[in-house]
């Protein structure tokens, strides 16, 4: 079973948009930091931003598809593809999260860093849409 806040559509926009909010924060403070070429202040930025994305966001959709997601495809088979391209996002999101990883392990950050974690707020604006037309009927 998911918790009572993943099934109640207001108490679950909210989770996604203070966790969309500290994202775009962190990620505006990156973009400040390499603009100026602060180096040492943006890898550390950075790493705090991939630790946001990690401990809030994709532990937010861990939960989901271990209760949620299945709590809705088990009531409503009729929203499996639903699920099915929910959980790709998801999966979307860890695949950009293991990018941004293995760039800063090898090569630092950068711009190519900072696009990736602007591109992760898009991914999860999107799906954030689409889960909230999903969950209104459960």
């Amino acid at each position: 079973m998911s918790g009572p806040a993943l099934r109640k559509v207001e108490s679950h926009a909210m989770i996604h948009e203070a966790a969309l909010q500290e994202a775009e924060e962190l990620t505006n403070v990156l973009e400040n930091l390499l603009k100026e070429n602060d180096m040492d202040r943006a890898l550390e930025t950075a790493y705090i931003t991939l630790e946001h994305w990690e401990t809030r966001t994709l532990a937010h959709a861990e939960a989901e598809e271990m209760g949620l997601y299945k709590e809705i495809a088990e009531k409503s088979p009729e929203l499996k593809d639903s699920v099915v391209a929910l959980t790709r996002d998801h999966e979307l999101l860890r695949l950009i999260v293991r990018q941004i990883k293995d760039i800063l392990a090898n090569t630092g950050v950068g711009v190519d860093v900072l696009q990736r974690f602007q591109a992760l707020i898009l991914v999860d604006k999107l799906h954030n849409d689409e889960e909230e037309k999903v969950l209104p009927e459960h």
